[in-house]
């Protein structure tokens, strides 16, 4: 949606949130524009308290995540499926104000579990490093805020992690804030159960170490963001 601020301008709205306040109320793809930024597409999940952009999707397997730093930088996958929207394009957003991280998953018996975080991506220059900026909202033990906090982004070809020995990315598949190779990765192989036997297999899937214990294959996953002030209407 746009909006004509004077005659012969155009301002697009910057996020999904400022979509949902201009009357958009039905999820879907929109184009937004962030401040200091190019025109880009992105899911927009509208709830009753406003709008997020969903910035990561797994779902089915459909699409390999096992990909490159550029692919990590720019984005991939199918905005209506799965997908990875794009390091530089969550950092345009997330620049622009307090946001807040919202990640959900799901296991095979369809329980879902939720955890918020107040959160800015950092720019290339930082190898987009991830800062969580407050405590987390949700009822799992967190550890982001505490283990990768200020972790650069790493992919195979790419090694941002802090292991000397290992490179993180290749050892368990995906793009991640890879601290120690251990404690989450949304971003893995996507596995159906029952899982690998072999230890060094369900290691490489998608997992969050905290909920059904460490290389449990998650069914489904999302991340998505919206400005911090929606929290408040939940």
């Amino acid at each position: 949606m746009e909006i004509n601020t004077c005659p012969g301008h155009v301002t697009m709205a910057s996020d999904c949130h400022e979509l949902f306040l201009r009357g958009e109320t039905t999820s879907g793809l929109f184009t937004i524009q962030p401040t200091d930024s190019e025109p880009f597409e992105v899911f927009c999940e509208m709830t009753p308290e406003g709008g997020w952009i969903v910035i990561q999707r797994r779902q089915d397997g459909s699409v390999d995540f096992d990909q490159l730093w550029q692919a990590y930088q720019t984005g991939f996958g199918n905005l209506n499926g799965e997908f990875w929207l794009g390091l530089e394009k969550i950092h345009s957003v997330s620049k622009g104000g307090n946001y807040i991280l919202k990640v959900q998953f799901s296991d095979w018996r369809d329980e879902v579990q939720t955890i918020n975080y107040p959160f800015r991506l950092n720019g290339k220059e930082s190898n987009y490093s991830l800062r969580i900026l407050g405590s987390p909202a949700g009822n799992l033990e967190s550890f982001l805020s505490t283990e990768i906090s200020g972790v650069p982004f790493s992919t195979r070809d790419k090694d941002n992690d802090q292991k000397n020995d290992l490179n993180c990315a290749k050892q368990l598949s995906g793009g991640w804030w890879f601290s120690n190779c251990g404690r989450s990765n949304l971003n893995g192989r996507y596995f159906v159960t029952p899982a690998p036997k072999q230890r060094h297999q369900r290691k490489q899937g998608v997992f969050w170490k905290t909920w059904r214990g460490r290389y449990y294959p998650l069914k489904t996953t999302t991340m998505k963001i919206a400005p911090a002030e929606i929290e408040n209407k939940s």
